[in-house]
C-alpha cells in the first residue's frame, strides 16, 4: 500500500512548495529576533549616580574633573555609590574644594547616607528605558519584568498555537491520515506536486498510514506521559528546551550587562550564529542528532565555566569564549526543534512541540531574574548556573535515540520501539542484499549439475 514516504519521493521531498513554506517561516524567525534579544538595547543600564543639587555648581567653581567630582561627592563604587548619596547641603558656602566634607560628620562618624530623592545622573549618552523611566535601584527589577511579560506572551501564545496548528500547519498528510482524513490529505500531496512541478502518482488514491493504524487517534495532552518511554522522552525535552532558553538569552543579557562595547560585543556574538547553520547542515546528516546536540550543549557548559576565571583585563577573551558558548547553545537551540519533532508519534507531534517548547518560555520569564539578580551578588553567578545547565543537559541528550535514517514514528507503539528500528532496519538490508546474491547463484550452479548429469 502507497505511503506518506513513497508520494513525497515522487512529488519532490524538498521542491518549491517546502522551500517557499521554509522562506516564510525564516521570515517570521527573523521578526521574531528583535523582540527576544531587544532588551539588551532597550534596557541598557549605563553607569550612575544621585543626582545632588549643588554639585555640579561646586564642580565648576573648584574646577574637578570628573574623577575628583566623583572621589568627592560619592559615596562609593557599585550599588552604594549608585543609589545612595550623601545627605549634604551642597550649596554650603563654606565647603572646599580639597576636602568639602571635611570636618561635616559629628564626632568623626560618618556621614548619615540617604535614598536618591533628586533622581539620578547617567554617565553614558544616549537612552534607554531604563534612563527614561529611571529603572535603577530599588526599582530595577521592573527591567527583569519587562522581559519576563514579554516571554510570558509566547508562552501564553503556545498553549494554544499547537492546537491551532492541528485543526487550521496547510496541515501534514501524514497528520491527516492519523485523523482518518484521507481526502484531505491527497488533496494535498496533490497541490504539493503542482507546486512542485511534479506529477502525482497514478495510485495516489490509495495514500494510507500504517497498516496496523486502524482507528482515528485523538491527540491528548496524557498521551506525552503514558509509557515508560514517552514519559522520558518528553521529560528530557521539556529539559533540554528550558535549559536552551535560559543559556541562549543569559549569555546574550550577561554579554551585554558585562561587555567593554556593547553594539560591537553583540555584533561578535550574533555573528557566530551564520557558522552555527552551517555546522548544524554539516552534522545531521553525517553523525546524527544525539552527539552532536549533547556535543555542543557540553561545549556551552563548559565555556561558560571558563568564563568564570577570565580575568577583566582580558576583554578580548572573554568575548571569544562567550562567542563559543554562543555558538554551542544555538546549534542545541535547533537541534532540539529537529529531535522534538521526530521523537513523538504523528498525532501528538504539534502537541508535543507545544509542550516541550513551552519551557522554552518559562525559561525565558525566569531568565532576567536570574542574570540581573544573580549578578547583584557576583559577576560570575549566572554564568556558574548556566555551566552546570549545559553539562547536565549534554548528560540527558545520550538518554535519547539516534533518529538519523529512522522513520518518523505513527503511532506510540512506534515511538516506545524508535531505539530498536536504527539497528534492525540497517541488518535487514544486509540480509536482503545477501539473499538475493545467493538467489542469483544458486539457479546456474545447479544449471552446470543439471548438464554434468545430462552427460
Amino acid at each position: 500500500m502507497l505511503t506518506v514516504d513513497d508520494v513525497l519521493e515522487q512529488v519532490g521531498e524538498f521542491g518549491w512548495f517546502q522551500k517557499q513554506t521554509f522562506l516564510i517561516l525564516c521570515l517570521l524567525s527573523a521578526a521574531f529576533a528583535p523582540i527576544y534579544v531587544g532588551i539588551v538595547f532597550l534596557a541598557f543600564t549605563p553607569d550612575h549616580r544621585c543626582r545632588s543639587p549643588g554639585v555640579a555648581e561646586l564642580s565648576r567653581r573648584c574646577g574637578w574633573s570628573l574623577a575628583e567630582e566623583l572621589n568627592y561627592t560619592v559615596p562609593g563604587p557599585g550599588p552604594e555609590g549608585q543609589c545612595l548619596r550623601y545627605e549634604v547641603d551642597w550649596n554650603q558656602s563654606a565647603l572646599s574644594c580639597l576636602d568639602p566634607l571635611a570636618g561635616l560628620a559629628a564626632n568623626g562618624s560618618a556621614l548619615p547616607l540617604g535614598p536618591c530623592v533628586q533622581g539620578w545622573v547617567y554617565d553614558t549618552p544616549g537612552s534607554s528605558i531604563v534612563t527614561e523611566f529611571n529603572l535603577v535601584c530599588d526599582d530595577s527589577w521592573k527591567v527583569d519584568l519587562f522581559q519576563s511579560c514579554v516571554n510570558l506572551g509566547f508562552f501564553l501564545g503556545s498553549l494554544g498555537v499547537g492546537y491551532i496548528a492541528d485543526r487550521f500547519v496547510p496541515e501534514s498528510p501524514r497528520w491527516l491520515l492519523s485523523q482518518k482524513r484521507n481526502t484531505e490529505a491527497i488533496k494535498i500531496m496533490d497541490h504539493i506536486a503542482q507546486k512542485n512541478g511534479k506529477l502525482p502518482p497514478a495510485d495516489l488514491k490509495m495514500l494510507s498510514v500504517e497498516e496496523d493504524v486502524t482507528e482515528k487517534l485523538s491527540p491528548s495532552f496524557t498521551d506525552l506521559f503514558r509509557t515508560p518511554i514517552l514519559r522520558k522522552y518528553t521529560f528530557i525535552l521539556m529539559y533540554l528546551w528550558f535549559t536552551s532558553s535560559v543559556v541562549y538569552q543569559g549569555l546574550i543579557m550577561h554579554v551585554g550587562a558585562t561587555g567593554g562595547n556593547l553594539y560591537l560585543d553583540f555584533l561578535y556574538s550574533a555573528l557566530v550564529e551564520f557558522p552555527a547553520a552551517f555546522i548544524i547542515l554539516v552534522t545531521i546528516d553525517r553523525f546524527g542528532r544525539r552527539y552532536p546536540l549533547a556535543t555542543f550543549n557540553l561545549v556551552t557548559g563548559l565555556a561558560c565555566f571558563l568564563m568564570i576565571f577570565i580575568p577583566h583585563d582580558l576583554p578580548w577573551l572573554n568575548i571569544t569564549i562567550a562567542c563559543v558558548g554562543r555558538m554551542g547553545i544555538t546549534i542545541g537551540f535547533q537541534m532540539v526543534c529537529l529531535v522534538n519533532a521526530e521523537l513523538f508519534p504523528t498525532f501528538i507531534r504539534n502537541l508535543g512541540m507545544m509542550v516541550c517548547s513551552s519551557l522554552c518560555d518559562v525559561g525565558g520569564i525566569l531568565t532576567p531574574f536570574l542574570v540581573f539578580r544573580l549578578m547583584e551578588v557576583w559577576q560570575g553567578s549566572p554564568l556558574i548556573l548556566f555551566a552546570a545547565l549545559g553539562l547536565v543537559a549534554g548528560g540527558m541528550t545520550l538518554l535519547l535515540p539516534e533518529t538519523k535514517g529512522v522513520t518518523l514514528p505513527e503511532t506510540i507503539e512506534d515511538a516506545e520501539n524508535l531505539q530498536r528500528k536504527a539497528k534492525p532496519k540497517e541488518r535487514k538490508i544486509y540480509l536482503q542484499v545477501q539473499t538475493s546474491e545467493l538467489n542469483t547463484q544458486v539457479p546456474e550452479r545447479d544449471a552446470s549439475q543439471g548438464n554434468a548429469q545430462q552427460e
